[in-house]
């Protein structure tokens, strides 16, 4: 099971805010063109189903997955339901940091290809981390600040759109 962590900051923001641009799956195709398509298929009382579709080296990767939103906590926890990977699953937290805002997105992730893991799994995680990045700076903002040396972007360096 691979595992993907990305932290980052927004300065001078409203978590409020934050969370409802987070929560806008069927917006993170307009920030990758690793995204071809998010449609919302159901929205339950505190979850949602949606239905993913991402272009992944010569391929597609299509899953179904269900959303536990609580607007309250500004938390994420998505499972797939159905679909290409053999496990996904992660969350979304947004909490507030004096003026600033803390987003930190996490996913655990197994293709089942146990043969083809030590060469596919690399490539997904760095493609995983490389897209969430890309969405987050869309949905963000140019001021967003990644924490995670793993994001690969410096501590100390703004991102610009």
């Amino acid at each position: 099971m691979r595992y993907v962590k990305i932290e980052a900051l927004v300065p001078f923001a409203d978590p409020d805010q934050v969370f409802a641009r987070i929560s806008d799956f069927p917006r993170y195709k307009d920030y990758t063109e690793a995204v071809r398509e998010i449609k919302v298929t159901a929205e339950l009382d505190r979850a949602t189903l949606s239905e993913w579709s991402v272009y992944f080296r010569n391929g597609i990767l299509c899953w179904t997955e269900r959303d536990e939103i609580d607007s309250e906590q500004r938390t994420i926890d998505f499972e797939q339901l159905d679909g290409d990977f053999d496990k996904f699953s992660g969350t979304w937290t947004v909490t507030p940091v004096g003026h600033d805002v803390r987003v930190v997105f996490t996913a655990s992730f197994d293709l089942g290809m146990p043969s083809l893991a030590g060469i596919i799994d690399p490539i997904a995680e760095h493609t995983l981390r490389e897209n969430m990045c890309s969405i987050l700076r869309g949905l963000l903002g140019p001021g967003v600040k990644f924490l995670d040396g793993n994001a690969q972007i410096p501590v100390t360096e703004s991102v610009e759109r």
